[in-house]
């Protein structure tokens, strides 16, 4: 069964049209268990993904895209020179994994994330909207998925 997903990133650092760009992109340098196990087990290839622009003028959806490789490790925890090295990850038993990203493709407009809030009653429990809420890997719901859409 196909799930959804969203996934963060600042624009500054790699934004929808870089995607675009590229095609496909591994999704490395995620640092947080609970997001990290998002992709080690449970996104599937062809997972649906809105693509997310965070810390930025105006945070929000900026498009779609898929997941598109089964989870792998993520090559940047052994690279001493990496931003996201962790010397306490070995080859043979790595802490951190990550998906492939496709392009799918970008929004006619950002549906900023105020937009969204002003959705809630019909978003329901999105895992974005919750207070504190920092990961950059969420599930979304397929009702959460098919409405932001609605939005664009």
């Amino acid at each position: 069964m196909k799930q959804y997903w969203l996934m963060k990133s600042e624009p500054d650092e790699f934004s929808i049209d870089a995607l675009c760009k590229v095609g496909r992109e591994p999704w490395s340098g995620v640092r947080n268990y609970q997001a990290r196990n998002f992709m080690m087990t449970d996104m599937k290839v062809g997972d649906g993904i809105l693509f997310y622009h965070s810390n930025c003028t105006v945070p929000g959806v900026t498009g779609l895209a898929e997941v598109a490789s089964p989870a792998y490790p993520d090559p940047t925890q052994f690279l001493p020179r990496s931003d996201y090295f962790d010397a306490a990850s070995k080859p043979d038993q790595p802490r951190w994994w990550l998906v492939d990203v496709g392009f799918k493709r970008k929004f006619k407009r950002t549906v900023s994330l105020d937009e969204m809030r002003a959705q809630a009653d019909a978003l329901g429990d999105f895992a974005l909207l919750r207070r504190g809420n920092r990961l950059s890997v969420l599930p979304v719901t397929a009702a959460q998925y098919k409405h932001i859409l609605t939005l664009e």
